[in-house]
Order: C-alpha cells, then sequence, then structure tokens
C-alpha cells in the first residue's frame, strides 16, 4: 500500500462527499478515476498498468486489512469448516 502523507491525503479525498449505495455506483467512480487518471497522463501501455497495478494493490490491501479480519471473526463466532 503506499502510504501518502496525511497532507497529501486531504488533497486527495473525494470532493463530492457522495458515497455511492450500490456496486454499480462504486464502480462508476472506480472508474472515472481510472479514466481521469488516463485522460491525464496519456494512453500508453505505462499509464494502463499503472492503473491496473494500483487496483489490484487496493484490493488485495483491503482483503488484508479488511477481509481476513472479518473471515477470522467469523470463524470465531460460527467455527471453522476446515
Amino acid at each position: 500500500m503506499p502510504y501518502v502523507s496525511q497532507d497529501i491525503r486531504e488533497l486527495l479525498k473525494p470532493k463530492a462527499g457522495v458515497v455511492p449505495g450500490t456496486p454499480g455506483g462504486l464502480n462508476y467512480q472506480f472508474t472515472e478515476l481510472c479514466n481521469e487518471y488516463l485522460y491525464t497522463q496519456g494512453t500508453s501501455y505505462h499509464a494502463i498498468n499503472d492503473i491496473i497495478g494500483a487496483l489490484e494493490a487496493c484490493k488485495l490491501e483491503f482483503y488484508r486489512r479488511v477481509v481476513v479480519p472479518y473471515e477470522d471473526k467469523k470463524i470465531k463466532e460460527n467455527g471453522d469448516v476446515y
């Protein structure tokens, strides 16, 4: 996860303050952000690879930080299947 300084984080936070209420809305916001990055960087293999790499790293970090603890909690509550 590319940790950025606190002052940069404030600049990068979504400005609209609108949180999507559906998976489609979330996907749309991700797509718009990726499109903006591609537009500013120019369409190239490098920029496309940047986007895919960032999405994959974000997915993996989300899994590590959110999904694994959630699954561990559910194992304790309901018992393991292995």
